[in-house]
């Protein structure tokens, strides 16, 4: 097996190894759900825990699935499939990352998300905007399909205005990337989370109407 597919599928086992390592430690009634406040809003079996393990199989097996389905509509090549298989590794990573974080607030039963020393806020978009860097680098390399990539009627016009989308989308993913990981460092809770999200939501805007400048001007 590839060392990239071996670091895939071992991303999608990992946290069923963490917990089940774990669930022994943990107390019989965990935090199970928090509100909009950071404060428990309902308490759950310790095997609840296990929820995170089987989202992160079915997200990967729901990923292999896109990438073979990119792979298909690719005459030359496994361009499209190999790059679906890193944005999956990334997702994976995140999962694995949160399954973490939530194990700890089981064990020492934390009821107050804002007592614990890394914002969740934080840690989700500081997570995120590596993320978006990784995928900005990349996105010049997504070969046309209707799958993924910086995708409209206007950027899947002709090869020429795909090409010119997906430069720009890398570009503005990478800058924006870089923003959100700034913002994590300098906020949390609430204002972490409005800040990145409006960012997200101005390079969607941005992106979108860039697809349309060069389908017109095409």
């Amino acid at each position: 097996m590839k060392p990239g597919k071996l670091l895939y599928y071992s991303l999608m086992l990992l946290p069923f190894l963490i917990v089940f390592a774990a669930l022994p430690f943990l107390p019989e009634q965990i935090p199970a759900h928090y509100g909009a406040d950071n404060q428990v809003t309902r308490w759950g079996s310790k095997y609840e825990s296990l929820i995170y393990p089987v989202t992160t199989l079915l997200m990967g097996y729901f990923l292999l699935f896109m990438a073979k389905l990119a792979a298909k509509q690719e005459k030359d090549g496994k361009n499209n499939e190999q790059i679906i298989m890193i944005t999956g590794i990334l997702i994976l990573t995140i999962f694995n990352v949160m399954n973490v974080y939530f194990l700890y607030t089981s064990f020492h039963k934390v009821e107050n998300l804002s007592s614990v020393p890394l914002d969740l806020n934080q840690l989700l978009f500081g997570l995120l905007g590596v993320f978006m860097i990784i995928i900005g680098n990349i996105m010049p390399k997504l070969r046309m399909n209707a799958m993924i990539g910086l995708r409209t009627k206007w950027s899947m016009k002709n090869e020429l205005t795909w090409k010119k989308s997906q430069r720009f989308g890398g570009i503005s993913f990478l800058l924006g990337g870089i923003a959100i990981i700034l913002i994590s460092f300098f906020t949390r809770g609430f204002l972490c989370l409005l800040a990145s999200m409006g960012i997200v939501s101005v390079l969607l805007i941005v992106d979108i109407c860039y697809t349309y400048k060069v389908a017109t001007a095409a």
